[in-house]
């Protein structure tokens, strides 16, 4: 039986949900990529791409400071094995005697994942080790174990923002968490983050999975629920997320919606390259993001299989709003036998509710105070 949570970061929002929890790969097993030039087709006589592939991977989007592009099989190896000593650890229970919770003892993360999770809240105030599903070995292309989805820059490392970006990314962080109902002078004021629920974001609605686990472009969770599922026939696509059932229908062969007409997962249309199966993804609504992007938005995929086990996903993104350069993604997909199973996380859940009760209580707290 499989249980996962939703979890919380400094970015990540938290929504609450009870799921089901999923065995990962043997720990210290490297992913390969073995290639087959004899890949299964479908009777229309494309690459079948169909089945459950295992997202999760130790491997970054970025590379992290002072790594080099590649580790060798033994070094690889030597950090999958301290990452599950780690867990191994934590997973541990705690003393009743120590006079400091956990987490305000311990010291600068070392590793990716101990990053990650102290930046989500630690032991203090994030999920025990029960309700975490993290990737346990690194990602591997063509023999070689990258220290980071990235490929392009070759730094492995996103192109700064333009100044565009860093401009409407301080208006952002200018707008208060929350806003009386008017100013001073007596005029409306701006929306806050916790005013109503169409401000708060959209997997905290549970309408969209966080940290772009439903694409485009798919990215790994590095908590939980990784598992994507594709359904192939001759004209449509479907790429099935566990977190939040996302489903991206890519139509093939198709003309992209007009521009008026938008989606948190862009309009996305797929053709055959070869036995490539390439998917080009526009008109995302302006709800979305990514990253900091915006509507304007452009990501192009390439799905390949290079085994009977396995797929290489490779992602380009676009944005002349955000980036004043394309830049390159790209990791293997594993394929996997595990089931996949319903996220159960509705819309005006409990917890939602809740946040917006919690600031309507602060704001009534402060106004009592004003007047004292």
């Amino acid at each position: 039986m499989r249980k996962r949570f939703i979890s919380s970061t400094s970015g990540l929002v938290m929504v609450l949900g009870l799921i089901c929890l999923t065995a990962r790969p043997i720990w210290g097993q490297v992913k390969d990529t073995p290639v087959n030039s004899v890949p299964p087709r479908t009777p229309d006589g494309h690459p079948d791409l169909q089945g459950t592939y295992d997202l999760a991977t130790m491997t970054p989007l970025e590379r992290q400071p002072g790594a080099p592009a590649f580790l060798t099989k033994e070094k690889a190896e030597a950090l999958q094995k301290a990452e599950i000593e780690r867990r191994d650890k934590d997973n541990q229970s705690p003393q009743t005697d120590r006079s400091t919770p956990a987490g305000d003892d311990k010291g600068t993360p070392t590793a990716f994942y101990e990053a990650l999770e102290e930046g989500a809240g630690g032991p203090v105030g994030f999920y025990n080790r029960f309700w975490l599903n993290p990737g346990g070995a690194y990602n591997v292309v063509n023999g070689r174990v990258r220290t980071s989805i990235v490929v392009e820059p070759a730094d492995g490392h996103l192109p700064s923002y333009n100044s565009a970006a860093l401009k409407r990314i301080a208006a952002a962080r200018a707008t208060q968490t929350s806003t009386p109902p008017e100013r001073q002078d007596g005029t409306a004021a701006p929306p806050g983050a916790y005013d109503n629920p169409e401000q708060r974001p959209l997997s905290e609605r549970c309408l969209l999975g966080f940290g772009s686990t439903s694409g485009p472009p798919a990215l790994p969770d590095y908590f939980y629920n990784d598992l994507h599922q594709i359904v192939q026939t001759p004209d449509s696509v479907m790429i099935l997320s566990e977190m939040i059932h996302d489903a991206r229908i890519v139509r093939m062969n198709a003309q992209h919606l007009p521009q008026n007409i938008r989606r948190w997962m862009g309009d996305s249309v797929g053709h055959w390259e070869g036995d490539t199966l390439v998917i080009d993804t526009t008109n995302f609504t302006d709800k979305t993001r990514f990253r900091g992007s915006t509507e304007n938005l452009h990501v192009i995929e390439h799905l390949t299989r290079v085994d009977d086990k396995t797929l290489l996903y490779r992602f380009t993104i676009e944005d002349p709003d955000t980036w004043d350069r394309p830049w390159t993604g790209e990791y293997s997909w594993p394929a996997t036998n595990q089931r996949m199973f319903e996220y159960a996380c509705h819309e005006a859940n409990y917890a939602l509710a809740d946040v917006l009760r919690g600031a309507r209580q602060q704001e009534a707290q402060e106004a009592a105070k004003a007047k004292q």
